[in-house]
C-alpha cells in the first residue's frame, strides 16, 4: 500500500493578536531525524518563547509511531492540535514544528488550541506532497563473483544497498520496495544466492 509522505519542506506564518506561529513541515522517517529537524528550528529561532510539535511515522492510517510536545505551553493546547491535523491530513513520516514569537497578548487555551491547529493547517495546504511505498529489508549472500551483478539488479528494482560485509562470500544488506522484492527473487532464481528477509518496513 502506498500513502503520502512529504515531498519538500513547507512553511507559513500566522499572526494572531501580535504572536507569530511560524509552521514548518518536513519528512521526517524516525524519531531521532523529527528531533534534529526540532533543534535545528531551536537553532534558527533561538529567541521564540516555544518550539512545539508533533511528528506521525511510518503509513498514517496505522503509524509505527507518533508523537508530540507542548515545550511550555498549558498541556494539550499545543503538541496535541498539532498532532490532530496530522492525524486528520492522512500523511505518513512527517514532522511539523509551530515556533511562536510571544506578541503580549495571552490567548488563553482556547485561543492556544486554535491558533496551533490554524498554525498546523496552514502549512499543511502548503506541502507538497509524494507516494511512498513500503519497503522490505534483505540479506543476499552469494560468492564473490556475483556482487557487481547483484548490485545492478537491486538498483534495477528501485533498491539501495545499505551495506556490505566481505567474510568468505559477501552478505549484502538491500532495501527495495515490497511490491517489486518478489520480482527481484524471481529474478535470481538461477543463481547460487540465499536470500533472507526482515519484516517490511
Amino acid at each position: 500500500m502506498h500513502y503520502p509522505v512529504p515531498a519538500a519542506q513547507a512553511r507559513s506564518l500566522l499572526e494572531i493578536k501580535k504572536s507569530k506561529f511560524i509552521a514548518y513541515a518536513t519528512f521526517a522517517d524516525s524519531r531521532s531525524a523529527a528531533m534534529d529537524f526540532l533543534a535545528e528550528l531551536r537553532e534558527k529561532y533561538p529567541d521564540a518563547r516555544h518550539h512545539c510539535w508533533a511528528y506521525q511515522l511510518g503509513n498514517p492510517s496505522m503509524p509505527d509511531n507518533a508523537g508530540m510536545g507542548d515545550d511550555g505551553e498549558p498541556s494539550g493546547t499545543a503538541g496535541k492540535p498539532i498532532l490532530n491535523v496530522l492525524q486528520h491530513k492522512g500523511v505518513g513520516n512527517i514532522m511539523l514544528v509551530v515556533v511562536r514569537y510571544f506578541g503580549g497578548i495571552k490567548l488563553g487555551a482556547g485561543g492556544l488550541v486554535r491558533a496551533y491547529s490554524g498554525a498546523a493547517q496552514q502549512v499543511m495546504t502548503e506541502l507538497a506532497i509524494k507516494q511512498q511505498a513500503p519497503q522490505c529489508t534483505a540479506l543476499l549472500k552469494a560468492d564473490f563473483k556475483h556482487e557487481q551483478f547483484l548490485r545492478h539488479l537491486v538498483g534495477e528494482y528501485n533498491g539501495v544497498v545499505e551495506a556490505c560485509d566481505y567474510a568468505l562470500g559477501i552478505t549484502m544488506k538491500v532495501v527495495l520496495p515490497q511490491d517489486l522484492f518478489p520480482s527481484l527473487v524471481d529474478a535470481i532464481a538461477g543463481l547460487p544466492v540465499s536470500v533472507v528477509t526482515d519484516n517490511p518496513t
